[in-house]
């Protein structure tokens, strides 16, 4: 099953740190990350990188809908 990985673009301060975690699926993008695709496959790299984000702008939900990540 897939899960969405999305970027609140009013919280992320491109530090870089979700593409340096997982470049296949989170790009710098100017001002901004973003992530290489909104439909992922279910992928371990996607919550590292949500829980790595200095400003907690990575949400990861799973097929189901239920935010998944960042990790308590």
């Amino acid at each position: 099953m897939a899960w969405k990985a999305e970027i609140d673009p009013q919280l992320c301060i491109a530090s870089g740190a979700c593409a340096g975690v997982a470049p296949e699926l989170f790009v710098l993008d100017g001002a901004h990350s973003r992530p290489v695709r909104t439909d992922i496959a279910e992928d371990e790299r996607a919550l590292d990188a949500a829980d790595v984000c200095p400003a907690m702008a990575i949400t990861v939900q799973d097929g189901e809908g239920r935010v998944i990540g960042p990790r308590p």
